[in-house]
């Protein structure tokens, strides 16, 4: 996900710390990742300034030796023929072999993935019988509902409702740092971001009677 500007940028400070003009300063450097799996995010950028601003595209590219991992370590401590098919199925994606509607658009199987209509099927397929399994803490480490954003908090709120359990309620601390930015970032605005990563202002929870 790294910026090319960011490599290259490290390439200039390890000639400078190094006295060095060797590429990174003569020192061997590591990197690590997978160009089918996320860019470099570029705000409000479109899919052509995302290639641009990868490593592929720098002149650094052309010094780097690949190397490539090609054995599945998961699937093959654990011999797990179903993450074994899904991730083959992971590869083909990203090597765009599958076959694609007119939109582009992937079809899946059932037997890959399961889409839903609405936020309670995704919480009934993802936690069944809560009452009943809630108390049992592998039953809950072995399952959880993923978001690109905090915006679907909605749905914390949903699964909050059917446990039947005291809720704890825990706020930040919204209060600025400088007096100077109190008209600029009033607590209304503090209390309303949704930031990736980031606990909510108002953050609940319930534990285990």
């Amino acid at each position: 996900m790294s910026h090319k500007r960011a490599i290259e940028a490290l390439d200039r400070c390890l000639q400078d710390i190094q006295s060095n003009r060797k590429l990174m300063g003569g020192v061997v450097v590591l990197l690590a990742g997978d160009f089918r799996q996320t860019l470099p995010v570029i705000e409000r950028g479109t899919a052509a300034d995302e290639i641009n601003a990868c490593l592929k595209a720098s002149y650094l590219w052309s010094k780097v030796e690949k190397l490539y991992l090609t054995t599945n370590m998961r699937v093959q401590l654990f011999s797990d023929i179903e993450s074994e098919a899904y991730a083959q199925k992971l590869l083909e994606i990203g090597e765009g072999l599958l076959d694609t509607y007119q939109d582009g658009m992937i079809p899946f199987t059932q037997q890959f993935c399961h889409a839903v209509e609405s936020e309670d099927e995704l919480i009934e397929q993802v936690f069944p019988n809560m009452q009943q399994n809630i108390v049992d803490e592998n039953w809950l480490c072995e399952r959880t509902i993923l978001a690109p954003k905090n915006e679907t908090t909605k749905i914390n709120k949903k699964i909050l409702a059917e446990i039947n359990t005291e809720t704890s309620v825990y706020n930040s601390i919204d209060t600025v740092m400088s007096s100077d930015d109190t008209t600029s970032y009033p607590v209304e605005f503090l209390n309303s971001l949704e930031l990736s990563g980031v606990p909510s202002h108002k953050l609940e929870l319930k534990g285990q009677t």
